[in-house]
């Protein structure tokens, strides 16, 4: 099907506004930075965490989901789960695998370890930030095989912060930087095409039967 052909007929049912807004939103997306949650066992967490991804341009949300099953509350996510890509896997290494394949380095966020501060990251390559369970945190797995640690700089007693604070904290530190560098870090002209096909037809009402007609007419 013509990625391009379908878009145009798939946005003559959308607004100016509508239209320009996605092309907007879209130059501000990247892949350059990616989030995972690990067994996040508080519903709302991951939740907030996609709506997260959503503010900060993150287009990918990684959800490892080994204990605790399926948890995306929608009514938290607050319609963010239609603009930001859900990956699920079942297993911590099958996800590991999948992003280093991806060119992604693993780091773990975690206030323990030699971890090194926030400010200090190296925002040129390409990371996915890994964030673990309420009360445990991350897995020995992630441990062994993270290429990196990093922690955000506390300085009162409390040792972490809510996951969804920290993905906060961490991605409006590392996106901000990587907007000022002259890094490549935006979505390619094709990714941006296909996610705005994607997003019309999150988009518009009745959209099955509007493509059926779509499809009648090329035939």
């Amino acid at each position: 099907m013509d990625t391009v052909a379908l878009l145009k007929y798939l946005e003559s049912y959308l607004t100016d506004k509508r239209k320009e807004l996605f092309r907007e939103v879209l130059k501000q997306r990247t892949r350059h930075f990616t989030v995972v949650t690990e067994d996040v066992y508080q519903l709302h967490n991951t939740s907030a965490v996609m709506r997260t991804c959503d503010i900060f341009g993150i287009q990918d949300l990684h959800v490892v989901e080994e204990i605790q099953g399926k948890r995306i509350d929608k009514e938290i996510a607050m319609g963010a789960q239609k603009w930001v890509d859900l990956y699920r896997f079942e297993s911590i290494d099958e996800c590991i695998t999948s992003l280093k394949d991806k060119g992604y380095r693993i780091i773990a966020t975690t206030p323990h370890k030699d971890s090194q501060f926030l400010d200090d990251f190296d925002v040129t390559q390409k990371a996915a930030f890994f964030f673990g369970k309420e009360s445990t945190g991350l897995s020995d797995k992630v441990f062994k095989q993270a290429d990196g640690f990093l922690k955000i700089p506390m300085y009162g007693f409390t040792e972490s912060l809510n996951i969804s604070v920290s993905a906060a904290i961490i991605l409006q530190n590392t996106v901000s930087k990587l907007k000022k560098s002259n890094i490549s870090w935006q979505l390619s002209e094709e990714e941006q095409l296909k996610k705005r096909v994607d997003w019309a037809k999150k988009t518009i009402k009745s959209v099955d039967t509007i493509l059926e007609r779509y499809t009648g007419r090329k035939k």
